[in-house]
């Protein structure tokens, strides 16, 4: 193993940052999916003696590795909380490696090799997806997936970690569209006869070629016989009405074809946009908003047009091979047999080509979807790009992700002109061999210059289906990439499923009650073992450091997720049991970034409840305290407010917010930090529209400027995941603990500010 690591290529360039004495033991303990992204001397031992050492950082761990042994000393797995602090003091450096603050592993150095312990230490706390980008960059053969990081080689370029284990090949993909044509059946098989009518009339012409030429043509250059000129007549009318047919047919099942396909491809968009809806927040957690767009817009019009005019010509041209082969070998079964010589060169060719070219396009299809992505980022956000005048970090941004794109497209275009015209060369050859093959059989009188010249004609048109065909490979394997992608969405299965037995909530009174509620993001522990009891009506604020738990916790509480261990109940029922949908009816949420669609005030007033009259939008308008300034506005409750609500303050959008979730009347309110990002005074106008709000619901607030929950029944002190204290304001703050420091130090901030 080892000998066979240290000849390849790219072992060795991996191992170029490595000392020469140390390159056998590492090579030996690499895995076969780890890359070297920073190697550093070590000059010290545990003991403080002079030893020689050497850090590998990988991709995956951190090792250690001892001169006078070919075995590795210490083993570091690392993740993105694992973190490296390089110090040096008097000469005597530690390297000091942690995770959440406990100590994994210590290594001891001099201040000879400061400089590659600190670039080693960097690229360590650098994280996970810039190691493997640093990997990339060091190795041409290597890139990095944009959603999870992962490291792509030539071989792999679809990255597995992104794709759901029970997702098809690409090539099935296509396959599975046939369900999706199963309820369009008419019109496909209108179409399927159509083709079949057409391809057969299409034939027509080239057969009566031999007659017409032997029993007419011929004999007038001979002169062997008088043949008047009428008898050109019939086939003429012949040749007029079959061409007439063939376009009549070609244009109606083209036409039929396209509808079929159009409507095909609209309910696979259905499809995949209303999976989207039912996924998960943890799905789109890892996804990005420009890669989804593409799927259901790029991908599926790909798929339109492979479908409408790709497949259709497909189709049309494995019917004329077929026919023709068959006419073929009726006429001569010799000159048929001489006309599949170039078949195993092309068959060959097709195969070498077919994996290379899907791996091509959805490496294309995945570049152009980051790069849609990059987009989605830069004009929503053209007003942060346009504060910190970053016009230009931008446009080099868009430059990069669009040379991505073009790079990709470019090799797939380096092999398929390749390809291509190989194929027509090929045609061209077997064309050639019926000309001389067909010489010759003339020349013996086997058959006559009429046959040969309708056998030509024939052999054309194979010919040219025939390459039409192999053409047809680089659409197929394109609709494949892009199919495979809106099938990698329709594979996923929510987290967050629905109850086998549903439990009707009804309208909710709003009692809520933890039990023991334990909550993991992948292996990463955020709540551990919470029990609460909530009355309804009753409001709890939830307060505490970031990273503390309670947006989280208030996640659970929505069913946006479900508890690892534990449960939460509601009205006496786990609320895995509800419906989702009906249980979402009795939650109201204000975000701290309200969110407004594009449309009219009162439509995204209404948004919970599309079917509200206008009065019961003013009188939601008036309690948020929100008509007056909507009153002023030039179409008042009809004015647009744009894209997120662009046109309107924050505290205007945060009013509009508070309106929407009054109209709803929702049993259990949740508001996170509904006021902290607006100004004082705005606040007060938001704070007396949220006092309307709370009224009789059951409310939890999230909150971190502390003299927002004065009037909460209870607060609860979040840390690390845990209850550290709950009761009122006034009870927290005689205490003197976690709740009462952190009121100090909003006061001492407040006082900074005055």
């Amino acid at each position: 193993m080892t000998s066979s690591r240290l000849s390849s290529p790219h072992v060795d360039r991996t191992l170029s940052g490595v000392a020469q004495p140390f390159r056998p033991a590492v090579a030996a303990t690499l895995r076969p999916d780890e890359i070297i992204v920073s190697a550093a001397e070590l000059d010290l031992n545990s003991q403080l003696f002079f030893e020689k050492r050497c850090l590998v950082l990988t991709t995956a761990r951190l090792l250690e590795f001892a001169l006078d042994t070919a075995e590795v000393q210490k083993i570091v797995s690392l993740s993105d909380t694992v973190r490296g602090q390089a110090s040096l003091q008097g000469g005597l450096g530690y390297l000091e490696i942690t995770c959440e603050n406990v100590l994994l592993a210590r290594f001891a150095y001099t201040a000879a090799v400061e400089k590659s312990i600190e670039q080693l230490a960097s690229r360590l706390n650098a994280g996970a997806h810039m190691r493997r980008a640093v990997a990339a960059e060091e190795d041409p053969g290597l890139s990095v997936c944009p959603s999870c990081g992962a490291l792509l080689t030539a071989e792999q370029p679809i990255c597995l970690a992104c794709t759901p284990s029970a997702a098809p090949p690409p090539t099935r993909s296509l396959l599975r569209l046939m369900g999706f044509a199963q309820r369009r059946w008419q019109l496909v098989s209108l179409g399927f006869v159509l083709t079949l009518l057409a391809t057969a009339v299409s034939l027509i012409p080239p057969y009566l070629t031999r007659p017409l030429m032997d029993d007419v043509l011929l004999k007038w250059q001979t002169n062997d016989e008088a043949v008047a000129f009428s008898r050109v007549y019939p086939y003429l009318t012949a040749l007029f009405g079959a061409a007439f047919v063939a376009w009549l047919l070609s244009w109606a099942k083209t036409y039929v074809l396209a509808v079929a396909s159009e409507q095909i491809s609209s309910d696979l968009r259905n499809a995949t946009y209303a999976h989207l809806q039912r996924l998960s927040l943890e799905f789109f957690g890892g996804r990005r908003t420009g890669d989804l767009i593409s799927r259901i817009g790029s991908d599926s019009d790909r798929i339109c047009n492979f479908l409408s005019s790709h497949l259709v010509d497909f189709a049309s041209d494995v019917l004329m091979v077929l026919m023709t082969s068959a006419i073929l070998i009726s006429m001569d079964p010799v000159l048929a047999m001489a006309m599949l010589l170039p078949f195993p060169a092309v068959g060959w060719l097709i195969q070498r080509v077919r994996i290379r070219l899907r791996h091509g396009f959805a490496k294309a299809s995945h570049a152009w979807g980051e790069m849609l992505s990059v987009l989605t980022d830069a004009i929503p956000g053209v007003r942060v790009v346009k504060a910190f005048a970053q016009e230009q970090r931008e446009i080099d941004r868009f430059q990069r992700s669009n040379q991505h794109v073009l790079d990709s497209n470019v090799r797939v275009n380096r092999l398929w002109a390749f390809f291509s015209p190989t194929v027509s060369f090929l045609s061209d050859m077997g064309i050639l061999i019926i000309w001389i093959f067909g010489a010759w059989r003339v020349s013996q009188g086997i058959v006559t210059v009429g046959m040969l010249a309708a056998f030509l004609a024939y052999i054309s048109r194979f010919y040219s289906r025939l390459d039409s065909m192999s053409r047809m490979l680089a659409n197929t394997q394109r609709a494949a990439a892009s199919s495979y992608r809106i099938f990698e969405i329709l594979e996923r299965k929510p987290t967050v499923v629905e109850p086998t037995k549903p439990v009707n909530p009804g309208r909710l009174r709003g009692g809520i009650e933890l039990q023991d509620v334990h909550f993991k993001y992948g292996t990463r522990p955020v709540i551990r073992g919470i029990s609460l009891s909530i009355q309804p009506g009753e409001m709890i604020g939830l307060v505490g450091p970031s990273g503390s738990g309670k947006s989280t916790l208030v996640n659970l509480v929505c069913r946006f997720y479900d508890v690892t261990e534990g449960a939460i109940i509601a009205d006496g029922n786990d609320i895995r049991s509800f419906p989702i949908e009906e249980y979402r009816r009795n939650i109201g949420i204000v975000l701290q970034e309200p969110f407004l669609f594009y449309g009219t005030i009162a439509e995204n007033i209404a948004y919970g409840r599309p079917n509200a009259d206008r009065d019961e939008i003013i009188a939601a308008a008036r309690a948020a305290h929100a008509h007056e300034f909507i009153r002023k506005l030039p179409e008042g409750y009809d004015s647009l407010v744009g894209e997120r609500g662009q046109s309107l303050s924050g505290g205007e959008r945060q009013r509009l917010s508070i309106a929407r979730a009054l109209l709803t009347d929702p049993r259990i309110l949740i508001l996170d930090e509904a006021t902290s990002a607006v100004d004082n005074e705005t606040e007060r106008e938001i704070q007396a529209a949220l006092d309307n709000l709370v009224r009789g619901r059951t409310t939890i607030a999230i909150a971190h400027r502390l003299s927002t929950l004065r009037n909460a029944d209870r607060i609860i002190v979040m840390d690390g995941g845990e209850i550290s204290e709950i009761g009122p304001h006034a009870e927290l703050l005689e205490r003197g603990g976690l709740y009462a420091r952190l009121h100090q130090v909003q006061l001492e901030l407040a006082e900074r500010g005055r």
